[in-house]
């Protein structure tokens, strides 16, 4: 099976250079139809879907392989070097920000800038650390997901999603939730609750964007801040966007502050 089949990847644009566009966890390319194609004039865009979710080759998913971060950041330099890709900007949201710094820390010399949305080095608070939830809150949250996933999906992804003044957002990221392979999406939710890459962002030699949205129940702002801190060469920019998904519920905003980043 070819990596190109593997994860669906969808090559776009007229640029030089290449964007690489990777989704949070119960979604897929299709998050980022409201963006991508603002860049496809001056990049090569780059959309593919991790294993499990999306047009992805539910076949090739390995539990093992995909036991940890490392696993999708392996997918993620697989497709770069099979498209001879150099001086990517990587854009992660939500878990695929981490996945980025991970492949990142691989091959700092594949990679020009990381674009990291919504990202959390660790989801669970420790000392001198706020990460947003206590151990308790997380394995609650995963034995719910464990019973009964799509009941899950339906009750939080419009909490996660935010904007509730917007129900037709929520509705499409539970959708989205619930046409993700339950089993995966269930082993996926425990690999990233359960991660802590704190000690790898001193690790990232590549300049880095971090977007941080207000009211996000994922990622608080306290969380943005702290990568930021330890990202080496990281810039925040906080939105006015509310909620866990700017590039659904505000991507001209999301775009905006891309591209007066990269053009800086």
């Amino acid at each position: 099976m070819g990596v190109l089949t593997r994860n669906n990847v969808k090559v776009k644009g007229q640029g030089g250079q290449a964007m690489v566009f990777s989704h949070g966890f119960g979604c897929d390319q299709n998050m980022w139809r409201f963006v991508a194609p603002e860049f496809e004039r001056d990049y090569r865009t780059v959309l593919f879907d991790h294993v499990g979710a999306g047009g992805s080759d539910i076949t090739a998913y390995d539990r093992t392989k995909y036991g940890t971060l490392a696993g999708y950041a392996q997918d993620v330099l697989e497709i770069c070097r099979e498209l001879r890709l150099e001086r990517v900007v990587f854009v992660g949201h939500s878990v695929s920000a981490m996945v980025g710094v991970v492949a990142a820390i691989q091959e700092p010399e594949r990679f020009d800038r990381l674009v990291l949305v919504g990202p959390s080095p660790c989801y669970i608070d420790d000392e001198g650390y706020v990460g947003g939830f206590s151990r308790q809150d997380i394995e609650q949250l995963l034995e719910s997901l464990d019973d009964n996933y799509l009941g899950w999906s339906s009750t939080m992804a419009p909490v996660i999603m935010g904007n509730p003044d917007r129900a037709e957002l929520g509705a499409e990221l539970t959708n989205s939730f619930c046409r993700t392979d339950p089993e995966i999406a269930k082993h996926f939710a425990h690999v990233t609750f359960l991660s802590d890459h704190r000690a790898d962002l001193p690790k990232v030699q590549t300049p880095s964007l971090v977007l941080q949205c207000s009211n996000d129940v994922i990622a608080s702002e306290a969380v943005g801040e702290y990568v930021c801190r330890h990202l080496p060469g990281a810039e925040l920019v906080l939105l006015k966007a509310t909620g866990h998904c700017p590039n659904l519920s505000a991507p001209e905003e999301t775009v905006a502050a891309m591209k007066a980043y990269l053009s800086a």
